[in-house]
């Protein structure tokens, strides 16, 4: 199913499926010694070991250009920050060390990826060479954050079971569909509680940011050096509000709208999805050899929504033994528009489907649901879930989502009915979600980059202008970028990683307005 918002990994899981087929910390004194403990805690640095299932399984990673090798560690956090002196948890953390003059290393430089429920130990040695030159004067440092992966990460169901999850009728058409939905979420959730009940109360994104608050002391730095991508820069966000004094250099890239409830941000997605739509149908149409899945860009859409139709009546052959099902193919149609260089692998996808074989589409959202080759998934959806749910206050009912159609609907004819209904993902949740939006002004912080893609799909443009103005006066410091896909950094624009670098390497902010190319 399609998450509020997605980690730049799930692009590189599809590329690797495809090619082989609120409040302060309290307590009383002993509490507050307890924090002060785990402050003082020493990281044991050891070689990485090879992802295990939660995390999206794979090798260990491989050693850097120069023979550099990964290393990795865990750090104890409070399971409950309003109880530190109670039980802990595990983090996992993953760095690479800096590789140039150690006398000009800044200190660590603290990625998170996205999702909410990306793991950061798998994502950070898979797109390492993006951020070599960072790595001149940064260690580079990402990890697991609770309810993720190895840090305690959040379970449901079991392989078999999300198999069948992922193929029901997301879009229910009448009221025997609309019970089934019903359901299926319920299933799922009371699985969650079920296998997971200790920790669904804690995995907040303010708990994040006071375990990133903890890692910065643990790590040895006075000020946090950050990088956030998609949900990552609300993660920032959050920590800047909880820390204002606490931020060293921070970027903000593919930025969530902190001033958005659960409702608006789904219906603000809606409308980037069909964007990104648009603009990959107008760009096959464009070509000079003839688009295979259409003849103008119209027709693209014509077409895709026909298959769609047809696949809610009868699904086609996908992966053996599964087959490919209107929710299958929306999802992949989805995955494939968070990045321009997978748009080849939309056409493919389309242009099989139209012949009956669906096994690059359901390859595409497989990617988007962390389910690898051999059946296995991570816990990306488990803990998208999860901390989306303890965060969003808001709970929706069938009722609800059918009242709020039309204007999804008219966002999106492709993409509304299905993240309109992803929004009866939290009915019946085991944990009240803490608010109505996330609280970022970080009144008296440094300058903070924030940058905006005008073609994101999963994090429209919008976004960072609101996070910008949220941040505060003289704190948010606005980039655009002239793109597709989610994200700019990666993109390799020169212009972005000209203005990125000299912030987070020289401490030369740009100026606020700054347009790339």
């Amino acid at each position: 199913m399609l998450t509020r918002t997605q980690p730049r990994a799930t692009a590189l899981a599809a590329a690797l499926l495809l090619s082989s087929t609120l409040a302060a910390c309290g307590g009383d004194s002993e509490g507050a010694e307890r924090a002060e403990d785990l402050s003082q805690q020493k990281l044991s640095w050891k070689d990485c070991p090879a992802p295990d299932a939660a995390q999206g399984g794979g090798d260990a990673p491989s050693p850097l250009p120069g023979g550099a090798a990964w290393q990795c560690a865990t750090m104890k956090a409070p399971l409950d920050w309003s109880d530190p002196e109670g039980d802990t948890i595990d983090i996992a953390l993953i760095r690479a060390a800096a590789g140039g003059d150690k006398a000009r290393r800044i200190g660590s430089l603290v990625f998170n990826f996205g999702g909410p429920g990306g793991s950061g130990i798998t994502t950070l040695p898979a797109f390492a060479e993006e951020y070599a030159k960072l790595r001149t004067r940064y260690d580079l440092v990402s990890f697991d954050p609770r309810g993720v992966g190895r840090s305690a990460g959040v379970e449901c169901q079991d392989d078999q079971e999300l198999d069948r999850y992922f193929q029901q009728d997301a879009t229910p058409d009448d009221a025997s569909e609309r019970k089934q939905l019903v359901k299926n979420v319920k299933a799922f959730n009371s699985a969650c509680e079920k296998n997971s009940g200790r920790t669904l109360p804690h995995v907040r994104t303010t708990d994040a940011a006071r375990d990133m608050n903890l890692m910065r002391q643990v790590l040895g730095d006075d000020k946090l050096y950050y990088f956030g991508i998609s949900y990552g820069t609300e993660l920032g966000g959050v920590y800047a509000h909880l820390f204002p004094d606490k931020v060293g250099r921070a970027v903000f890239d593919a930025v969530v709208d902190p001033t958005q409830d659960a409702e608006q941000s789904s219906l603000g997605q809606a409308k980037g999805f069909q964007l990104a739509l648009d603009n990959f149908a107008e760009d096959c149409a464009s070509q000079e050899d003839a688009c295979p899945i259409g003849d103008s860009a119209k027709d693209v859409k014509d077409r895709i929504a026909k298959l769609l139709k047809d696949l809610d009546e009868r699904p086609i052959s996908g992966i053996p033994p599964r087959e490919l099902t209107q929710t299958a193919a929306t999802s992949g149609i989805a995955q494939s528009l968070y990045s321009k260089d997978f748009w080849p692998y939309l056409t493919q996808g389309l242009e099989e489907a139209y012949e009956g074989d669906g096994r690059v589409l359901m390859a595409l959202s497989d990617s988007m649901n962390g389910r690898n080759e051999d059946g296995e998934y991570s816990n990306i959806q488990a803990a998208n879930v999860a901390i989306n749910c303890a965060d969003d206050k808001q709970r929706y009912s069938t009722e609800d989502v059918e009242k709020k159609l039309p204007a999804f609907r008219e966002a999106s004819p492709l993409f509304g009915d299905y993240l309109a209904w992803g929004m009866a993902g939290c009915t019946d949740w085991a944990v009240d979600g803490q608010a109505d939006h996330p609280d970022v002004a970080a009144d008296g912080a440094p300058p903070i980059l924030v940058i905006g893609n005008t073609g994101d799909p999963a994090t429209p443009y919008e976004g960072a202008r609101k996070m910008a103005r949220a941040l505060g006066e003289d704190v948010g410091v606005e980039l655009t970028y002239k793109g597709q896909g989610h994200g700019a950094y990666d993109s390799k624009d020169t212009c972005v990683r000209k203005n990125v670098d000299a912030y987070l390497l020289d401490g030369t902010v740009p100026k606020s307005g700054t347009v790339c190319p």
